[in-house]
């Protein structure tokens, strides 16, 4: 497939897959992490309104029932294919404790699962935040949880690719990511410490991918006279993001390829999707100034609920696109060949989510 630009990465052509695409849900059963708000909240919405049983998950009993309260308000007049379900799903990603009870109490309520949505994701948070165990708040947000919530998850969605009735490529795992090799961050671009922890990238790791590290508003950079370090000072906590965040988001898609491998051979799909540049509380940590220009240059979340729409459930995504990566805002894009970066990271990032996730599977 041609490269995309770093121009189409940033405005992307209008979506072709939305929620008029969706046939009648009504039976199926879904997750979808982060559902509370911004995007996730979004995709539930077109999961229920289509008829779907939609398990809204949050990291408190209060966020989930505000957001489906929210949700069959304003679903009112648009339930035309089915009555859905929505259900409560507290479970806390910053606390792997929580991912393993929540998961236990879903696989009490229900018998089949057709899509895992990781949505959800933390950006940004304050120097040395961590979670509940101590992990680094990004890395056990963004890649301990789901990878401990898929393996959990693992039998119940192979049952349900192998029961009667359910489409061929109907059962999907979905990461949702970040733009990976348009210019933002490269494969293969993780740092660990002597005993295979990922650390943040050190400036002299940066050096060696100087030209991959750029900014996500290039024009910005290019004609307002700003390089990193001015827009670092200028708008908070951005270069901070460009080389951790993106270390969680690239073990996002060693993830997707991992649990291609391990579920394509009973039925199960499992992809990598960047869903585009948007305004949502994602960028709570933000500076005021980038906060600004996300406002003034991105769309709403309605659209990168597009582009997980694309990922979990158009029939352009087939087993020959198992491991691959999506992007905005409904796009394949491939890149599969290239996610391990041929430097042994992936190997080492699996062996560090194996060991800090084993007491909890």
């Amino acid at each position: 497939m041609p490269p995309v630009s770093k121009i189409s990465a940033l405005f992307p052509p209008a979506p072709n897959f939305t929620e008029s695409s969706l046939p009648s849900l009504i039976g199926k059963v879904y997750i979808v992490t982060g559902a509370a708000s911004g995007v996730g909240y979004e995709l539930a919405k077109f999961l229920y309104v289509a008829g779907g049983t939609v398990y809204i998950a949050a990291r408190s009993a209060a966020r989930c029932d505000g957001a489906m309260e929210k949700i069959i308000e304003e679903t009112k007049p648009k339930r035309s294919k089915g009555i859905g379900r929505l259900e409560s799903l507290v479970i806390d990603l910053s606390d792997l404790r929580s991912v393993k009870s929540g998961v236990e109490d879903f696989l009490r309520r229900e018998t089949r699962l057709d899509v895992l949505m990781h949505n959800a994701a933390v950006m940004t948070p304050p120097k040395g935040s961590q979670d509940k165990l101590g992990h680094d708040l990004e890395m056990g947000t963004n890649c301990l949880a789901p990878y401990l919530m898929t393996n959990l998850l693992e039998p119940i969605l192979t049952r349900t690719a192998n029961t009667p009735g359910t489409p061929p490529n109907g059962v999907r795992v979905v990461f949702v990511i970040s733009a990976l090799n348009n210019g933002f961050v490269p494969g293969g671009a993780m740092s660990f410490d002597e005993n295979g922890t990922p650390v943040v990238i050190t400036n002299k790791f940066m050096g060696n991918y100087s030209g991959c590290f750029s900014s996500p508003f290039p024009l910005v950079e290019r004609y307002g006279g700003m390089n990193m370090r001015s827009i670092h000072k200028f708008c908070g906590n951005f270069e901070i993001m460009k080389v951790y965040m993106m270390q969680s988001k690239n073990g996002g898609a060693w993830l997707a390829l991992h649990f291609a491998d391990r579920l394509g051979k009973h039925g199960v799909m499992s992809v990598s999707l960047h869903p585009g540049l948007m305004k949502t509380d994602l960028q709570r940590h933000w500076g005021t100034a980038l906060k600004l220009t996300m406002y003034l240059s991105t769309k709403g979340p309605v659209y990168g609920a597009y582009s997980e729409l694309f990922a979990g459930f158009s029939p352009e995504v087939t087993p020959e696109h198992n491991g691959g990566y999506m992007m905005a805002w409904g796009r394949i894009v491939g890149w599969k060949s290239k996610a391990n970066g041929g430097t042994g990271a992936a190997k080492k990032f699996l062996e560090y989510c194996d060991r800090e996730t084993k007491e909890f599977l």
